[in-house]
């Protein structure tokens, strides 16, 4: 894990862990998270000057940052990550066969170390297998100062390990890609609608809420909508589809957007 330059993220003092989507959808994805001590970029699929831009809004600078860590190799997730490790001398965490498959959309890396799905690897991060059209698609969780978050984008259905993964987090980052009718009524080719449905495309709304309902317990702080289609969906289905599973009154439910980056979330 690099040593950053000394300018750490401040979280207040009450609080552990700080979570902020810069960006989430099919032109782009990243999320940065914090505890304090050590702060990650999750994929960098926007361009490097505008993930540096969305950053500045948080008050970050990429220098500061520890490590890039990949998902999987879309574009969507890894476009920008290559330039910034490149300009910042970040380090990039990535499976050995997303490298591969991401080397030429990536580049030269100046330092890349290779994760296994199962295996923790810094500072209690640990990887877990999504059902994607991807060569070896990931989802993390995160452990720091006694707070779990969890990260589900990009899967085709919540298997048996991706529910004992992200049970009892703090904050979820959930997948709720499309609504099942706008979908179908669409104007996707069909052969495209299918790989959206399939069991390697995206979580649809009504695949959120079941989820959410079984992993929604007291402790949960945040529950934030990601990869919302842009054509197959609105914030307004999502929410209202996803939030019908939650039943404690503590619980906030917000959706990432495409466009903008998301308020900080404490815990």
């Amino acid at each position: 894990m690099k040593i950053s330059d000394g300018s750490r993220f401040c979280i207040p003092a009450d609080k552990r862990f700080a979570v902020s989507v810069l960006a989430s959808g099919s032109r782009g994805n990243s999320v940065f998270m914090s505890d304090g001590n050590t702060s990650v970029l999750v994929d960098a699929g926007l361009s490097g000057r505008e993930i540096e831009k969305r950053l500045a809004c948080l008050g970050v600078t990429p220098s500061s940052l520890d490590a890039i860590i990949i998902s999987h190799e879309h574009t969507d997730h890894v476009r920008g990550a290559g330039v910034l490790a490149r300009r910042y001398k970040l380090p990039v965490w990535i499976s050995q066969a997303t490298h591969e498959a991401a080397a030429s959309c990536l580049g030269e890396l100046g330092q890349s170390f290779h994760f296994e799905c199962g295996k923790p690897f810094c500072l209690k991060i640990h990887p877990f297998p999504l059902s994607h059209d991807a060569c070896d698609p990931a989802g993390f969780t995160f452990f720091a100062n006694g707070v779990k978050i969890g990260l589900a984008t990009d899967l085709g259905v919540p298997t048996a390990v991706v529910k004992t993964r992200l049970r009892e987090c703090r904050i979820l980052i959930l997948e709720a890609n499309h609504d099942p009718e706008m979908l179908l009524e669409g104007s996707y080719p069909w052969p495209v609608k299918q790989r959206i449905k399939g069991r390697n495309g995206h979580l649809s709304n009504e695949d959120s809420r079941t989820l959410i309902a079984e992993l929604d317990h007291d402790g949960l702080a945040h529950v934030v909508l990601a990869h919302l289609s842009m054509e197959n969906n609105t914030p307004e289905k999502a929410l209202s589809t996803v939030g019908s599973a939650l039943r404690y009154p503590g619980t906030k439910l917000s959706v990432a957007m495409q466009d903008r980056c998301g308020s900080i979330l404490y815990v």
